[in-house]
């Protein structure tokens, strides 16, 4: 019979104790830079920065790698290495405050993955789109290519895991010399004479008013720094844990400046630079005659990238359900794994869920309700709504993330000690800069709207009821799983049924 501890705050979960004994060890240092990489460097970012900031833009980068990215590092690796357990800021939470919060947290953490798998699917169309434009005009088009995505990314997930993440590593080399073609075409454009399309002037390396939002676009590129230690038990060894965090952070660092270096420099005219392809234009017109060849094959190469990466999503954020539905916060059968040891229930569930998004968002909405939009304009316009929204939600989970640390670091103290990666007032000041971050990307979501098809008030009502309806709904599944909680099953009774 086992003892209940699970409703003592820093209990022992029963998802810390047996699922290291359910899935295998497979994920080294380099797997898991690539699913960071995956998961944080999306290439359109730094070409709307470059777009949108101009030379301020390296700026607004530094501040963000300063006060976000390595501040979540930093605490990350701390709290990965004195729990490395399935399900990352679900298990951390839970040690801080219990399972109330622990829940929350890992909710807030696991929604945004829904979406943005629809978003990582919508990648897909945009850049199919560059390749010929009068491809994929229709809305229910581009809502068909994303649910054969979220297809593809659920197929993906549910083989031997050393398999998938084989497939991704090999795309994640083929992504970075991609981005360094990018880097190189800005390079090229300086030493071949022709003038910079972009002022340089020293005023306008500095932030004014008009672009303080661009710091919050940079938070918002950030994000999710946490996430491939929802894989904790499926590591082989404890370094990689700081190993991803250190290298990981490097690449995305020199990712987001070599892409946003590229296109500055390269791509006329300056307002061109904002567009997601813009990217290949920086390659397609620096290279002379192999430059539309290259450009081409840089487009084929993210199309690939996020065709993978919506599977590196799937089965990373899968893990969270997997490990509530273990703990019977979420019914026992989504904790199931296939004869792969793969949570193949949890993974189903998440496509399930994008699959319904994306269909109301680009085949029903758009052709069933007369706002006096254009069907595309109303898509855009549903899927801007559901991913700030999300976005948001997000950042709620990085706040609780920041504030775990400070907890955590006084109700285990000399366990943190044995496990501290810097002084303790250097994690103060990381959850210090790595709140006021996260408030600000919730801040600049809700007053930066990212479409002029609705007004601002629309765009705020949304936003918001969306955010506390998801945030209701979170709260709601906790009690009705908490009803299911049963403190006389024990360990080998959940590892044959999970297993079964």
């Amino acid at each position: 019979m086992e003892t209940n501890v699970e409703n003592i705050p820093g209990g022992t979960l029963r998802s810390e104790r047996i699922a290291g004994g359910i899935l295998p060890k497979v994920l080294n240092s380099f797997d898991m830079v690539a699913i960071f990489v995956a998961i944080v460097l999306f290439a359109s970012n730094g070409a709307v920065m470059a777009g949108g900031a101009g030379p301020s833009a390296y700026l607004y980068w530094t501040l963000g790698f300063i006060t976000f990215l390595i501040p979540g590092a930093i605490v990350t690796g701390q709290l990965g290495l004195m729990f490395p357990n399935e399900g990352s800021i679900y298990i951390w939470t839970n040690k801080a405050f219990g399972p109330f919060m622990g829940f929350f947290a890992g909710f807030c953490a696991w929604w945004p993955g829904i979406l943005v798998m629809i978003a990582t699917g919508d990648g897909v169309v945009s850049l199919i789109q560059q390749l010929n434009s009068s491809w994929l005009t229709e809305p229910w088009q581009q809502g068909l290519i994303i649910f054969l995505v979220i297809v593809f990314s659920f197929i993906l997930s549910i083989l031997r895991f050393r398999v998938t993440q084989n497939f991704v590593n090999v795309i994640f080399v083929a992504y970075g010399g991609a981005i360094l073609l990018v880097g190189l075409a800005g390079l090229l454009a300086i030493f071949g004479g022709h003038p910079a399309p972009v002022d340089y002037a020293g005023h306008n390396w500095l932030p004014v008013p008009s672009t303080w939002t661009f710091y919050g676009t940079v938070i918002l590129a950030l994000l999710g720094v946490e996430v491939p230690l929802n894989m904790g038990v499926e590591i082989t060894h404890p370094r990689s844990i700081t190993r991803y965090l250190l290298w990981g952070s490097a690449v995305v660092i020199a990712g987001y400046l070599l892409i946003t270096f590229g296109v500055m420099n390269a791509v006329k005219p300056v307002s061109a630079q904002g567009s997601p392809a813009a990217i290949a234009q920086a390659v397609q017109s620096s290279f002379g005659a192999v430059g539309p060849f290259l450009g081409v094959i840089v487009n084929i190469i993210f199309i690939g990238f996020f065709l993978f990466n919506t599977a590196v999503y799937n089965y990373s954020f899968g893990r969270l359900l997997f490990v509530s539905g273990l703990d019977r916060r979420m019914p026992a059968v989504i904790s199931r794994v296939n004869a792969n040891k793969v949570p193949w229930v949890a993974v189903l569930t998440q496509s399930i869920i994008a699959a319904f998004f994306t269909i109301i968002t680009f085949v029903i909405a758009p052709y069933a309700l007369n706002t006096g939009l254009k069907p595309a304009d109303l898509s855009t316009v549903i899927y801007d709504i559901l991913q700030a929204a999300v976005t948001v939600i997000w950042c709620v989970s990085m706040v609780i993330l920041f504030i775990d640390v400070i907890i955590i670091r006084s109700k285990y103290h000399e366990d943190f000690i044995r496990a501290r990666l810097a002084p303790d007032w250097v994690f103060y000041v990381c959850s210090i800069l790595g709140l006021l971050a996260s408030a600000v990307g919730v801040y600049v979501t809700f007053t930066g709207p990212w479409t002029s098809l609705i007004s601002y008030q629309q765009w705020i009502l949304w936003i918001g009821g969306i955010g506390v309806i998801s945030l209701i709904i979170g709260i709601a599944l906790f009690f009705v799983g908490q009803r299911s909680v049963k403190g006389d099953v024990s360990d080998e009774e959940i590892i044959a049924q999970t297993t079964a």
